[in-house]
């Protein structure tokens, strides 16, 4: 990998490195969400809201909050493809 980097300018690479990190945290956090409910996914949070396993408040937050965070990690996942894309052809 240090072969790649030291073909791409200073900006780019620290772009990249901060759209991955951005999109671990996006990860980590969205996974807190949800395993404080044991649930794998937002569906199944909905799902235990909606079958009053949980309390609607805070749940129904957090199950939009995990939707966002996931939402935002898969536009950070595209822009960090693009960025890698254009600096291959560089």
């Amino acid at each position: 990998m240090p072969e790649f980097f030291e073909s791409v300018p200073f900006e780019t690479a620290t772009e990249i490195e901060q759209l991955a990190k951005l999109s671990y945290e996006l990860r980590e956090n969205r996974q807190a969400a949800l395993t404080f409910y044991g649930v794998a996914d937002e569906a199944a949070l909905l799902q235990k809201i909606q079958a009053g396993e949980v309390p609607e408040h805070p749940a129904y937050e957090h199950y939009l909050a995990a939707r966002i965070l996931a939402d935002t990690r898969a536009a950070a996942r595209a822009a960090l493809a693009e960025l890698l894309k254009e600096a291959n052809r560089s």
